[in-house]
């Protein structure tokens, strides 16, 4: 019998506080990235989807979003990088306080094995999720 192992040590996982409801914080974030010229590919409502089917999620909204100028070197150099790419951010409710999570762009640069300068594609993140948070 083989155990499961999880994909990735809850510490290759960066949560912050967001002052702003699920909804304002989606919002808000999905305004910053349209602001930078990155492309928004999605935007799912996983809660929404669950009450479609009669299931009760927490309020829960999955960001997915990059720069084909920035991620499309990583993936030339690490094909698998196309599974963590583009970027997403888990917008959801931790009772009543709002998180947003991502992994961290240090984990997936190990994880595929890139350079600094690849590894530098992937950073934006950070001051990104920062200014989200910002009051």
């Amino acid at each position: 019998m083989s155990t499961a192992t999880p994909a990735s040590d809850e510490d290759d996982v960066v949560s912050k506080l967001s002052p702003r409801s699920v909804g304002e914080t989606v919002a808000r974030l999905t305004e910053m990235i349209t602001a930078k010229g990155m492309k928004l590919f999605a935007v799912i409502d996983q809660s929404g989807e669950a009450g479609l089917v009669g299931l009760q999620l927490r309020p829960t909204v999955l960001v997915i979003f990059g720069s084909p100028v920035s991620g499309t070197p990583v993936m030339v150099a690490a094909p698998l990088a196309a599974l963590d790419l583009p970027l997403k951010i888990l917008v959801w409710a931790d009772g009543d306080q709002t998180k947003v999570s991502y992994l961290s762009p240090d984990a997936l640069a190990r994880r595929h094995h890139l350079s600094a300068d690849l590894a530098a594609n992937l950073r934006g993140i950070d001051p990104l999720t920062d200014a989200l948070v910002a009051p």
